[in-house]
């Protein structure tokens, strides 16, 4: 299964997008608070709480100039990819967050709305992030 949420222009270099990105601290920062609890983070890793205490694990995998992966880690419910796709264009660039989930029919039918309206949000957040700062 594959989600993709809507790519956001961010007013700030692809450098300092991808830079904030590859620390998974900072995910945190893109997370609704109020559908998560228990965040904790090293720079490689972070894991949480999602509504319903489902548990999820992100370990960093892998960045590019215009990428950067998390993998899903011991824990998490089903493996999957969270990768953000960046494109610089000019002074600015663009974010977008893509899940790769390897997840059975009924599962699907379980977390796909739930999981489109989070990424949406991440990528709000990601936009609002460097707005504010």
């Amino acid at each position: 299964m594959i989600i993709q949420s809507t790519s956001v222009s961010i007013h700030t270099s692809l450098t300092s997008v991808r830079a904030f990105l590859c620390d998974a601290r900072n995910l945190n920062l893109l997370l609704p608070q109020e559908k998560i609890s228990e965040f904790q983070a090293t720079q490689e890793q972070c894991s949480f709480k999602a509504q319903g205490g489902i548990l999820i694990n992100l370990l960093f995998a892998e960045q590019s100039d215009e990428l950067v992966r998390y993998r899903s880690g011991e824990g998490s419910p089903f493996s999957f990819t969270l990768s953000i796709s960046l494109h610089e264009d000019g002074e600015k660039c663009h974010g977008q967050v893509v899940f790769d989930g390897q997840v059975n029919g009924f599962m699907k039918v379980l977390i796909e709305k739930p999981l489109r309206a989070l990424f949406e949000q991440m990528s709000i957040q990601m936009k609002a992030h460097f707005e504010e700062n």
